[in-house]
């Protein structure tokens, strides 16, 4: 039997939509940032520096606040940061080559894919019927990236645009382990300062194996670069207990509010307009997102009943 996960001091009596909302406006600032940061920096190198501001910060906060950072549960550790650096990986590189939107849009068909890998499951295991319902939604939510990339289908952007699909293939994989590891009972402090340790030393590994030019740094670059850092390293933290506490449907809702966010910050930004295709594809995402998870939600529940 799994116990409750322990609630860090940082995010204590917060509750869950509000956590969930806080961490989509801060993702959506940090891909701002990322992308400013891009113009000056390559993806690993931001990756680093986002792997060590996190440890810094965090590191420091379970120490003010008594969270000890020992596991015991290293092997889950392991595997959800090794799916979420590549994931994060292949986002900055979206991120840096899309408009932000975009780029936003494509890294949230998470669910969409979580939903992928409910049926594939299903058949796997044989004698389970494959629920319609779920089949339409994940027809639905890659309608919808199609639209989203058809603004963008050129031959320049398109590895960006596959950078940002794969990066929600595996961000799904690492929301499953998100949750597991805070059903087992690990704090959200400790779960993401492992993360940022891997984020660390895997941005120092594929800086030293695909070797990027030092860049001639401006004072607005770093600004933009450690701001990003920060504030993904915090968004973290309260997503992770947002998806530990709170109610999946709640979550699954306003997760999706980071894609409003990211739409305004690219026009103020950049003046990024999507056109009607692509809001017509945000909104199919975002629909069949919302019904994936209502449906895994379903079916999860139908499961526990019948045990």
């Amino acid at each position: 039997m799994s116990t409750p996960a322990r609630e860090a001091p940082v995010t204590r009596g917060l509750p869950a939509p509000l956590l969930m909302l806080g961490a989509t406006l801060l993702f959506a600032v940090m891909a701002l940032g990322v992308k400013h940061a891009s113009l000056e920096f390559s993806a690993p190198q931001i990756v680093m520096v986002r792997g060590l501001v996190g440890v810094l910060l965090l590191g420091l906060l379970a120490r003010m606040q008594g969270v000890s950072l020992r596991s015991r549960l290293p092997g889950m550790h392991a595997t959800r940061c090794t799916v979420g650096v590549i994931s994060l990986l292949l986002w900055y590189l979206a991120i840096g080559g899309l408009p932000l939107a975009t780029a936003m849009t494509l890294n949230y068909t998470s669910s969409v894919w979580l939903a992928c890998f409910l049926m594939g499951g299903a058949i796997l295991m044989g004698g389970q019927r494959v629920d319609p319902r779920l089949v339409a939604a994940v027809l639905a939510g890659f309608a919808g990236v199609a639209l989203v990339l058809q603004p963008t289908f050129s031959k320049e952007q398109l590895p960006w645009g596959l950078a940002g699909l794969g990066s929600g293939v595996i961000a799904a994989l690492a929301y499953l382990q998100v949750t597991a590891l805070g059903r087992a009972g690990e704090p959200e402090l400790r779960v993401v300062f492992w993360f940022s340790v891997a984020c660390a030393l895997a941005g120092g590994l594929a800086g030293w194996v695909f070797p990027a030019p030092l860049p001639q740094a401006s004072w607005q670059g770093v600004a933009w670069l450690i701001g990003s850092a920060l504030c993904g390293s915090l968004a973290q933290v309260c997503m992770t207990a947002a998806y530990a506490r709170g109610r999946v449907l709640v979550n699954a809702s306003l997760h999706y509010t980071g894609i409003v966010f990211a739409t305004l910050l690219g026009w103020w930004q950049f003046g990024e307009q999507p056109g009607a295709v692509a809001l017509a594809g945000m909104a199919l995402i975002v629909v069949a997102g919302l019904a994936a998870t209502r449906l895994r939600a379903k079916v999860a529940a139908d499961v526990k009943e019948s045990e």
